[in-house]
């Protein structure tokens, strides 16, 4: 290690000592927060009588969600225009989206993917779609379900399946069709109910228009959402802000959640904080687990950080901004959203001409999930999360200090953004039964790995029923 990278991380590990010694007064487990179960969050004026609202309010909806030949017109239209591009000054994505790989991108756009639009709606429509109004908000969600009773045991589970941001239900499709089994066999036994909802202000769900809807006030959401389909007790995967909010369900309501799977397993609490500092002074600190060294090299992690997370500063503090920005402007948003998805894929995407997108992507379905947030005009609302999650309400919760007794499940992939030790989990994930590292794949695995994820998923479920006896 350089002498500056040495400085750096000297300069790091004393902010975060110095954070956390100011910060022992949540560094001790917190007891959750009284979070309203019926929070208003509608344009409309908060009705009086809630049980009639729900009682009116509470019909779900099959829907096929297409949009009208002049919508795709227009954008046919913005593709079609002089692109004023500034060229490149490396051949690489060193400098952000490469200009010619964008160019190349828009033209297959235009050209290839756009005319055969109603064809990527057909696809999308495979699954069954459903809205229904939550709290005020219309929700979208799908739901398959292979067993009619809402009872569990016998290898029968519902799943809820939570996505992040850039990313939507679109991620999901591949690993939707590995749990939606029809005839399970001794190999895997398992039958699933899945509902993958869009999360507030994603896609076809409805954003608010008022302060403070925040990740925790999204997991009261979900789960009323799924106490509305009739699953009392349910487990949960999520990755990126799914993570976090499937978190926070099983921290607040632990009586529903049978058991809390991630690809995205963070702690960022002062004793978590200390224990990180410590291992980046001393790295076997707590490498205990037999797991590739080349997981924890902190100056990396560190630098990788400081290189990728540009835009997540920018949206938690000025979201509307760069929604403003990217809103009605498909080359702008293709080209933002794409070159999140290379650099949190693999760091040294930032060094291929193509930004490695199609090494473990097809085109189709990366556009797929550009056309879901550019058609839905919700770039703007979805980007809103990153403020709320760091908002000063938020904060006060400290939900990372509660700690939760449900089953939990860590999944790591080598090429992610940040990975978490045990040791740091554990603090908050009591009940860590689950705990695994790959050494390939990055932040986006449902769509990357998908039956590394899922087989990773069902060793999780069986854990869980051995654990908590449910057969």
């Amino acid at each position: 290690m350089s002498e500056t990278k040495k400085w750096l991380l000297g300069i790091f590990s004393l902010v975060a000592s110095i954070y956390a010694y100011k910060h022992l007064n949540i560094i001790l487990d917190a007891q959750p927060p009284k979070v309203p179960l019926q929070q208003w969050w509608g344009d409309d004026v908060e009705p009086t009588d809630w049980a009639a609202y729900l009682k009116n309010s509470s019909k779900v909806r099959g829907n096929k969600l297409m949009f009208p030949d002049e919508t795709i017109d227009d954008l046919r239209k913005q593709l079609n225009r002089t692109l004023h591009l500034t060229e490149s000054l490396s051949p690489d994505f060193s400098y952000g989206f490469n200009t010619q790989e964008l160019q190349r991108i828009i033209e297959y756009w235009r050209d290839d993917y756009l005319p055969r639009w109603r064809g990527r709606e057909v696809f999308m429509w495979q699954f069954n779609h459903f809205t229904t109004e939550i709290q005020g908000l219309r929700m979208h969600f799908l739901h398959l379900m292979v067993y009619e009773e809402n009872k569990i045991g016998k290898h029968n589970y519902p799943v809820l399946l939570l996505h992040g941001w850039p990313s939507s239900i679109r991620e999901f499709y591949p690993l939707i069709h590995k749990l939606h089994q029809t005839h399970p066999d001794e190999k895997n036994p398992y039958i699933f109910n899945v509902v993958v909802p869009s999360i507030p202000g994603f896609a076809w769900s409805e954003g608010t228009s008022r302060v403070g809807l925040g990740p925790v006030q999204v997991a009261v959401i979900m789960r009323n959402l799924m106490l509305r389909l009739g699953y009392q007790k349910f487990f949960i995967h999520g990755g990126d802000f799914g993570s976090l909010i499937g978190s926070h369900m099983a921290t607040l309501f632990p009586e529903n959640v049978l058991g809390y799977h991630s690809s995205f397993c963070t702690v960022f609490t002062g004793r978590s904080l200390m224990k990180g500092v410590l291992n980046a002074l001393k790295p076997s600190f707590l490498n205990r687990h037999g797991f590739d060294a080349q997981f924890f090299p902190r100056w990396k992690v560190i630098e990788h950080l400081l290189e990728a997370t540009g835009y997540y500063h920018l949206q938690a503090t000025k979201p509307d901004t760069i929604g403003t920005v990217l809103s009605d402007n498909p080359v702008g948003l293709a080209a933002y959203i794409l070159d999140i998805w290379s650099s949190l894929t693999n760091k040294n995407n930032r060094n291929k001409s193509n930004g490695g997108l199609e090494k473990r992507f097809q085109l189709d379905t990366l556009l797929d999930n550009v056309m879901i947030y550019y058609l839905t005009n919700s770039i703007t609302t979805s980007t809103r999360m990153f403020a709320e999650t760091h908002s000063e309400a938020q904060r006060e919760l400290h939900m990372d200090n509660v700690p939760t007794d449900v089953p939990t499940g860590c999944a790591r992939f080598k090429n992610d953004l940040v990975h978490f030790h045990d040791d740091q989990l554990k603090d908050k994930y009591r009940n860590l039964i689950h705990s695994t590292y790959y050494k390939d794949g990055g932040h986006f695995i449902a769509l990357e790995m998908p039956k590394l994820l899922h087989l990773d998923f069902i060793q999780f479920v069986t854990k869980v029923e051995k654990f908590s006896k449910l057969v």
